[in-house]
This record gives C-alpha cells, structure tokens and sequence, in this order.
C-alpha cells in the first residue's frame, strides 16, 4: 500500500526550525545517525508532486520489495519545507533539488545536509502564452523568474545564452538582476519558482523550472521556446539526506533504485525528454 502524504505549506513543526535547528536531531538521535536497526523501518523522503514523488512512486511499486526496503513518500510543494523537514529528521531525505540549490540553503540557514546521489535533469525552459519564438521577444514585455538565488541565476544564465539580455563577465550561478548590463529593454517580475507558471497569463514569457512545467501540464519539449542543454549542466536533481546518514542501509538501497536500469527506461518512456536521466556520483 501505498504510503503518500500530501504536505501543505502551513506544516507548523517543521517551520519551527528558524526558531533553533541546533536543537533538534542532534547526533544523539538514532534517526541522524542511520544506526543498525533502523533498515526494518520505512525510509521517509520528502519529495515535489512531479517528477520526484512520481519516480519514487514507481519505485514503491514496482522495484523497493525486491530490494527489501519499506519507502513512505510525503510531498511538499515548495522548496524550503523538504529541507527543514530533513534537517529536523521528520524525514529521512528528500529528493526535490539540484546541488547549487542544496549549497545555497545551507549556507543561508545553517543546516547540515549533503547530497547522495544525482538522478534526473529537469531542463529549465522560456515559456510564453502569446509568443511564438524568442523572435517576438521585444523592449518593453516583461519575463517572470525564479526568484531564489540559484533558480534565478540559472534562469538569467538562460536568458543571456540566447541574446535577450547582457549579464557581467564572469558572473556565476548566483546571478541576479542587478548583474543585467543590458535588458534589452524588457522588465523582470520576481516570484517564488511554483508560483511562476500560474503567472504566464500576466506576462509576456516566463522562465519556469521543469517539474513546475510538469505539474503545469507544459511539455518542456514542445512548449518551451527554449530549453537549458543537458551536456555539462550541474543542475541534475539528487537525493539528499541530513550529514551522517549517508551510509543509512535503506538510503543506499535507494540510492541504487533510483540509479537503476529500471528507472533510467522509465524517464525515458515517461517525460521523452522533458526529464533525463543524469546518473552518478555529485561532483
């Protein structure tokens, strides 16, 4: 059976964490530190709605058994409450994000969690209702975008890679709006990453990341006027547990499903391209 739980934003406990996450999961707790025993338990990932809960969902169906191991999926729908729900051991890992994205948490909220394994790429794309190409682009429209820091600073990368805006030499993956030397004339509208596709009748394009285009019902390869490449991108998806747990028998079991043949045949089937498998070690 399966063991899905839909969490909305209000999740009281886990927000508790701006208030002290020194004071939970210390590593006194068996849960941070993966101690023996703990593999007869289900291993509980956080994970957004599509792909990732649908990835570990068809693990959970079809491959966890034959590996002998028990896996509850609980959904978020942001990008905060996975990692504090991690860090606090509400749950054992999650699986929602990109390195970059997981480095830039860290750093902000004092939290200790580390990446285990890349799985998938969900390339970010340029969305519009009313244009046709980034042809129609012009001076005077206005482009939503991520409005976190890594999320941005790709979206930005995206947008001056194909000629619609100029950003500083040098600048890396922490770009952000005042590092535009030239807009070209468009404006900028700021949101958080989810909100970004509901935003689309409001503006003329939008920078969207792929799983929020998923769940948009947006195919990242026919409705994106542009997509990020895939070779050399390192902003493939992984798992991600609290700094200790790394080695957990269950999360290693895991590891190796979501590594595997079977699901790599089930990316491909599944998102023909709009998701891809980005297997291996996180660099």
């Amino acid at each position: 059976m399966r063991k899905n739980i839909k969490l909305a934003a209000g999740f009281a406990s886990v927000t508790a964490l701006a208030l002290g996450l020194t004071a939970c999961g210390t590593s006194s707790d068996p849960a941070s530190k993966g101690e023996a025993g703990s593999a007869d338990k289900a291993l509980v990932v956080a994970a957004s709605p599509t792909p990732h809960a649908d990835i570990l969902k068809f693990i959970q169906d079809n491959l966890a058994a034959k590996e002998g191991l028990k896996l509850e999926v609980k959904e978020f729908t942001d990008y905060v409450l996975p990692n504090t729900a991690t860090q606090t051991g509400q749950v054992d890992a999650n699986f929602f994000q990109h390195k970059p994205y997981l480095d830039d948490f860290n750093a902000k909220n004092k939290t200790t969690l580390v990446p285990v394994v890349n799985v998938h790429l969900e390339p970010l794309g340029v969305y519009s209702k009313s244009l046709k190409s980034l042809k129609d682009v012009k001076a005077g429209q206005t482009i939503a975008v991520p409005n976190d820091t890594t999320n941005e600073g790709r979206a930005l990368h995206l947008l001056a890679d194909n000629g619609l805006i100029t950003l500083k030499d040098g600048v890396g993956t922490d770009a952000k709006l005042s590092d535009i030397t030239d807009k070209k004339g468009l404006e900028f509208k700021e949101l958080e990453a989810a909100t970004v596709p509901r935003a689309l009748n409001d503006v003329d394009a939008a920078v969207i990341n792929g799983n929020y285009a998923i769940e948009a019902d947006l195919s990242p390869q026919k409705d994106a006027l542009v997509l990020e490449k895939g070779e050399g991108n390192p902003y493939a998806n992984i798992l991600a547990v609290k700094k200790g747990n790394e080695n957990d028998a269950r999360v290693q079991k895991l590891v190796k499903l979501l590594n595997s043949p079977e699901v790599k045949k089930y990316l491909e089937d599944t998102y023909k391209g709009s998701v891809v498998p980005a297997f291996g070690a996180v660099k």
